[in-house]
């Protein structure tokens, strides 16, 4: 049994995983939700190296990966999924070498990124949430329906804390919150960015008594009158979080409710280690996605610069992607498909993009230790507790030490 193992079924990133391995196969993995279960499965994944869909040596593969970014006019880099920062931090360097674009799941959030980067955001750890909030508000998310553990570990309150904590759902259209809030308010779609409007201007004691919104009033006085609330809503795609005029004014409420009481607004993010690919970006060129190198140092270019648009504009002539094929976003599958691709990853060889180069590897948290990043930022260990097929890391650091010293 490995104990202690981080789980990346989603953002969660849940720390508390055992893992049973019977005859080379995962039989449990306890304390893991429904979503972490199946991230988990058996442990089996495929161990091929193709080049143009027939088995090849791993010398072939990364060569044949180097010649087709080398003659490559406009090459894209990406970071998918289910890889550690180790490999996302080679994967970077790799495109600055290549003075490639690269972008990553990072971007799925974009709208709520480039909000917080507009305005600034009171955020916290999981942890402050979980022992300080005396009034969490989830606003047009249940979060278990896709972070099944969130509540449990982190919104159910600890100690005399329990006999105080109040949950309130925000139900925007049919976006709902959890079925057992305490407290349930309804505002419909087109009056939301209105409302948390009306919120704010409540915290700041300017007179918002239009009936349409006594309801969120009702709720920004609670939220006001409380020792610490936490809003939390979700960032990912489906998700209208993700839409920046109600993104911008979440974290203008959020804001505004730090100087009667005290706030944080809080993102729900997905898997995959995606919170490590803007993390590592960041701490590599300075911008969380979009980045690019064509110029040399590190550009940014949200919206235009991203894979989705730069595929879409044909501008990109070829591709490498790093990590997991099946957590890309359908849009930039879909310009993928039209390009030359090399796939170095989880699963690379079942990839739906049909790439020129796949090459296997084994899975972060699964096959593979190093360092993932909770939706909130912090830094969690990766321990591996099945033998897989050949590391990611290891994979990548020969494709960048080929790309930079050719053959020897």
């Amino acid at each position: 049994m490995t104990e202690h193992v981080t789980c990346l079924g989603c953002g969660c990133a849940c720390d508390d995983i055992a893992v049973v391995v019977k005859r080379s196969r995962i039989a449990e993995a306890s304390n893991a939700c429904t979503l972490g279960a199946a991230w988990f499965g058996d442990g089996v994944v495929p161990a091929e190296i193709r080049v143009d869909g027939r088995a090849a040596t791993l010398e072939r593969g990364i060569g044949k990966a180097a010649e087709l970014l080398t003659g490559a006019a406009r090459p894209l880099v990406y970071i998918a999924g289910d890889v550690s920062c180790e490999v996302q931090r080679e994967a970077v360097a790799i495109g600055d070498h290549l003075h490639a674009a690269v972008d990553s799941l990072a971007a799925t959030a974009a709208g709520a990124v480039l909000a917080g980067q507009r305005r600034g955001r009171a955020t916290a750890t999981l942890g402050e949430i979980r022992e300080h909030a005396d009034l969490v508000v989830f606003w047009g998310v249940d979060p278990g329906e896709r972070y099944p553990r969130f509540v449990a570990r982190y919104a159910t309150a600890r100690g005399d804390l329990g006999k105080t904590r109040r949950v309130v759902a925000v139900d925007v259209g049919a976006s709902r919150g959890p079925k057992d809030a305490d407290v349930r308010v309804a505002i419909a779609p087109s009056d939301e960015v209105d409302a948390i409007g009306v919120m704010r201007a409540t915290v700041a004691g300017r007179d918002a008594s239009a009936a349409q919104f006594a309801s969120a009033v009702d709720l920004a006085r609670q939220m006001m009158q409380a020792r610490y609330t936490a809003i939390v809503a979700d960032g990912e795609p489906g998700a209208r979080a993700i839409d920046p005029d109600r993104a911008e004014a979440l974290i203008a409420l959020g804001q505004a409710l730090n100087g009667p009481a005290r706030c944080t607004l809080y993102a729900l993010r997905a898997g995959g280690n995606r919170s490590g690919a803007d993390a590592v970006l960041t701490w590599q060129t300075g911008f969380p996605f979009a980045v690019d190198f064509a110029g040399g140092p590190p550009r940014y270019r949200p919206g235009a610069g991203s894979a989705e648009a730069l595929l879409a504009d044909h501008e990109i002539d070829a591709a490498l992607v790093i990590g997991a094929p099946a957590t890309i976003p359908g849009p930039v599958a879909d310009g993928l498909d039209r390009i030359p691709v090399a796939v170095i990853g989880p699963r690379a060889s079942t990839s739906a993009v049909r790439p020129v180069v796949a090459i296997d590897t084994g899975v972060a948290g699964i096959h593979e230790g190093g360092t993932a990043f909770r939706m909130d930022d912090v830094p969690l260990p990766l321990r591996a507790s099945l033998e897989g097929p050949r590391a990611a890391l290891d994979v990548v650091r020969a494709l960048r030490d080929k790309l930079v010293h050719g053959a020897r």
